[in-house]
């Protein structure tokens, strides 16, 4: 009896601590943050850096998105298809592909092939640089290792994750008109006419303002994690395994926090 109740109590207290360390950790993070703030504004700005980490995080991501959304409109049609033809309604299918892709699909999808393809790498690289002791070295030489290696990957990604969406959006979107009109034989006309009668700017813009708060997000978790990684070899594959699942867990959760917003304020 006595064993069952100090297993009881035992049982509990592992997950009271579980949950005290997840604040706790979830409580550095903020203050991390609210501490690079400034740094955002202040000399020097390392715009050579930016271009640098814009092209590794963002250009060289093109292909894999590109992929990406030309499938996922060739599905969507398709999936689309099969639901708009019971009701014979398949004319109304070409906006309901448009707003599904632009204010969901898109900014989901891409931001997660996006933290697959580079805040993987992120997290991966400065984890590398962070157990092998070069970013003590940089600090060492009196450079803000938060501002040369933190910011201007933050930045880069901010700026990229729209133009990446932007992107995704047209060839899904194209991917998917010509399954459509083509494989699909519903008409070009009435599928383009939908778009053009119901498309509102906040249709296009609501997915862009995800971009960029998914970019924020998922570069500042991933730098985060890759800069205080511990532990060797082993700390780094941990580190970019952390990097991944938190960045995809952050990207869901805030993908319906900002739908509910945009849905309370009529977006």
């Amino acid at each position: 009896m006595i064993k069952a109740i100090e297993n009881f109590f035992a049982f509990f207290g592992r997950g009271y601590y579980k949950i005290v360390d997840m604040l706790s950790r979830f409580g550095a993070f903020i203050l991390f943050q609210i501490k690079l703030l400034p740094l955002f504004f202040t000399p020097p700005f390392r715009v050579k850096e930016i271009l640098s980490q814009m092209e590794t995080i963002g250009v060289n991501s093109v292909g894999v998105i590109a992929l990406t959304a030309i499938f996922t409109g060739m599905v969507e049609a398709v999936q689309l298809y099969q639901g708009f033809h019971k009701f014979g309604a398949e004319s109304m299918m070409g906006y309901t592909i448009f707003i599904s892709i632009t204010k969901e699909l898109g900014p989901v999808f891409g931001a997660l092939m996006l933290t697959s393809r580079a805040i993987s790498a992120m997290a991966a690289e400065l984890g590398t640089m962070r157990v092998t002791e070069q970013i003590d070295a940089i600090d060492t030489l009196a450079v803000n290792s938060k501002k040369y290696l933190i910011i201007p990957r933050i930045v880069a990604t901010t700026v990229s994750a729209p133009i990446l969406i932007i992107i995704f959006d047209f060839l899904a979107n194209v991917s998917s008109y010509l399954i459509s009109t083509i494989a699909l034989g519903v008409n070009p006309e009435s599928y383009k006419n939908t778009i053009e009668t119901f498309l509102e700017f906040s249709d296009i813009g609501t997915g862009l303002i995800k971009a960029v708060v998914f970019g924020f997000l998922i570069s500042s978790i991933g730098t985060y994690i890759g800069y205080f990684t511990r532990g060797g070899a082993r700390g780094v594959g941990r580190s970019t395994t952390q990097a991944v699942v938190y960045s995809a867990i952050v990207i869901f959760g805030a993908n319906y926090i900002l739908s509910s917003l945009f849905l309370y304020l009529d977006w």
